[in-house]
């Protein structure tokens, strides 16, 4: 007699998933599941980016399922994952540079500041503004929501991709086309000898390489330096000498610059003397030996018999 246990249909859990027929011959086959909590919509933009390194992608979706006001340092990344703190704080600088993060100096008073962390669910899209005055509702577009719970997409599309995120209904272009990169201002202060001079910083030392940004902020530091009678070859040794070693790193050459510019100021020149004193014929005054008239700048000067009598 046949064991009623054995003969009973298994459980869901112990049957082996199956391939369907249609399935392609090579490559990955997902599994599907559809999340109904617990869940972060992450845009292919990120995860399939063709430049951003593996840590990164990791971590720029690890940051966006996170909710406001997390702890985003080096340190704490460092402690949540297994990577070393170089690797943690190279793939954060490619998200930085590819737009999907960005540190921002926030003024508290008082000459402090603090570093804020900004997150972007894809670049760009919390610096988008609708320029029509006559619309009142127009304003701004709505910052992007926190990466948190979001309602499952609907049961008739089971195909779609679980990471992609959900393409809206179509919408004027000006409104809702992602803002381009931010291009350098075409400024006479990137053209100025200041703006040169910092530019030039990277020849002498590639850790100094400062952005655009960086330029138009520390370029009046660099014009008060020549506004002191010092020439744009002393600045530039002056703000490259004594370098950390060459394995030491400069995380943050454009405020490494601004400490040596505000530090190492030099003294202003002494005033040289009026031109009316120095230039043209020297004034005739009278030798106070002999009474007799002759040109001096010096009024208490001698002639030159009184000199040699003496």
């Amino acid at each position: 007699m046949a064991d009623p246990q054995s003969s009973a249909a298994p459980s869901a859990q112990s049957v082996p998933f199956a391939i369907p027929a249609d399935a392609p011959s090579s490559g990955v086959i997902r599994v599907r599941h559809r999340h109904t909590d617990r869940f972060t919509v992450v845009g292919n933009h990120l995860v399939r980016h063709p430049r951003l390194s593996a840590v990164a992608i990791g971590l720029g979706v690890y940051i966006q399922s996170l909710p406001d006001g997390a702890d985003v340092t080096v340190r704490t990344l460092t402690l949540r994952f297994r990577e070393g703190e170089i690797t943690i704080r190279r793939a954060l600088n490619e998200l930085v540079a590819e737009g999907y993060l960005e540190r921002r100096r926030v003024p508290l008073g008082g000459g402090r500041f603090a570093t804020r962390t900004l997150s972007y669910d894809k670049p760009g899209c919390g610096a988008r503004r609708r320029r029509t005055p006559a619309a009142s509702e127009d304003v701004q577009d709505p910052e992007p929501a926190p990466a948190a719970e979001h309602t499952p997409a609907p049961e008739s599309a089971p195909a779609a991709e679980h990471t992609a995120a959900p393409e809206s209904a179509p919408a004027p272009a000006a409104a809702h086309a992602p803002a381009p990169d931010p291009a350098p201002p075409q400024s006479s202060v990137l053209h100025s000898p200041a703006a040169d001079i910092l530019t030039r910083l990277r020849t002498v030392d590639s850790r100094l390489l400062l952005s655009w940004r960086d330029v138009l902020r520390l370029a009046p530091g660099v014009e008060e330096w020549l506004g002191r009678g010092t020439t744009p070859a002393q600045v530039l040794r002056t703000l490259t000498a004594a370098l950390p070693p060459a394995h030491v790193p400069i995380h943050h050459p454009g405020r490494f610059v601004e400490f040596r510019l505000s530090a190492l100021l030099p003294p202003p020149l002494a005033a040289v003397p009026p031109p009316s004193v120095t230039d043209g014929p020297a004034p005739l005054v009278n030798c106070d030996g002999c009474d007799r008239a002759f040109r001096s700048h010096d009024p208490d000067a001698g002639c030159a018999d009184c000199r040699a009598a003496a």
